[in-house]
């Protein structure tokens, strides 16, 4: 079972979120840094959601500030029914050694209502630097 140390929830929608440090992927020497991350989405809500985009806010330890907008997550636009959840994981490379992320993601339900569901800041953390996001 996997422990999600990051929750956040907006209207029934819970985003949850596990990073990992990938210490084979990474080279410090080189300034190259790489974390994993999983992430849940859950619909608690009583109706069907469809995950249209994503924005990220990706701020080094160095203040050096990332932003990515997209479509969808992992090249899916998934449809979360009641009770459902969708999972994957993704990466993110840095030049520094922590950051930390945040975000949210634009569902649209079958009635045409957007959402920004939260994803909730979290802390990326290498063995060679930590710190916790605010």
């Amino acid at each position: 079972m996997t422990t999600f140390p990051y929750e956040a929830e907006t209207e029934g929608i819970i985003v949850r979120v596990q990073p990992r440090w990938m210490a084979d992927e990474s080279t410090p020497s080189r300034g190259r840094y790489i974390w994993a991350y999983k992430i849940e989405i859950e619909n608690t809500a009583s109706i069907d959601w469809t995950l249209l985009r994503r924005h990220w806010k990706i701020i080094d330890a160095n203040g050096q500030i990332q932003t990515v907008d997209g479509d969808g997550v992992v090249g899916q636009t998934p449809e979360l029914e009641p009770g459902g959840v969708f999972r994957y994981t993704s990466g993110v490379p840095l030049n520094a050694p922590s950051g930390i992320m945040s975000g949210h993601y634009e569902l649209e339900n079958v009635a045409g209502k957007r959402l920004k569901a939260k994803v909730p800041t979290f802390s990326l953390d290498s063995p060679y630097e930590k710190r916790q996001p605010s």
